[in-house]
């Protein structure tokens, strides 16, 4: 729809943030954004099956099956820039991806890190190594972030935070989920949904 930006969201994992995107997007939460495509870089990610049964179109696409980095990247941008896409999030994606791709969607990639932003990110902090990082060091406060992407692993533009208290006893895994129910879920579907009203006022002002 044309008053609606295009969101397309890459995924490796369980896809609890697609999950609560696609949930905001169905509550009307996002109502400038639409998920029109999926695309997972494992075959066994259940983040694919999430978007299928939500009727999206989904693809697996690996860095095996396409030669490596630069094939990956490249059937990766075929599929966005072929279904129009406004808007790239990272939604529990562990592939760091190439200056070139980052610079061919300048502004338009955000990702979600499970940690506030510059504390435990950039290279090797990803999954539930932040977790075990805020742990280790003893912070009270944790939480996560909204960010643009650029070449640097979690260096771009701040968009949103929200802190999550570190309680007595926490493992990573009781902290992760924690940070995912108290913050992720609920920033970056806000984020989306602030973006893409943003896409969408911008593209009207040009006609």
């Amino acid at each position: 729809m044309a008053d609606k930006a295009r969101i397309a969201v890459m995924v490796s994992g369980g896809g609890t943030n697609l999950q609560a995107l696609i949930d905001a997007q169905n509550s009307g939460l996002i109502e400038k954004g639409e998920i029109v495509l999926v695309i997972s870089n494992r075959e066994e990610a259940y983040a694919a099956e999430r978007a299928r049964k939500a009727g999206i179109e989904t693809h697996v696409v690996t860095r095996k099956a396409n030669g490596g980095q630069e094939g990956f990247e490249k059937v990766c941008m075929e599929l966005i820039d072929s279904r129009d896409v406004d808007l790239i999030v990272l939604a529990g994606f562990l592939t760091i991806l190439s200056k070139d791709f980052v610079t061919h969607y300048e502004h338009r990639i955000i990702n979600i890190h499970p940690a506030l932003i510059p504390s435990f990110c950039g290279d090797g902090f990803y999954g539930i190594k932040p977790h075990i990082a805020a742990l280790e060091r003893g912070v009270k406060v944790t939480g996560a972030t909204v960010h643009y992407v650029n070449e640097i692993a979690d260096g771009g533009e701040i968009i949103a935070q929200k802190a999550v208290n570190v309680e007595e006893g926490d493992t990573p895994e009781i902290l992760q989920r924690r940070v995912m129910e108290q913050a992720e879920w609920l920033i970056l579907p806000v984020a989306v949904a602030k973006i893409c009203r943003r896409i969408v006022k911008e593209r009207n002002g040009r006609i």
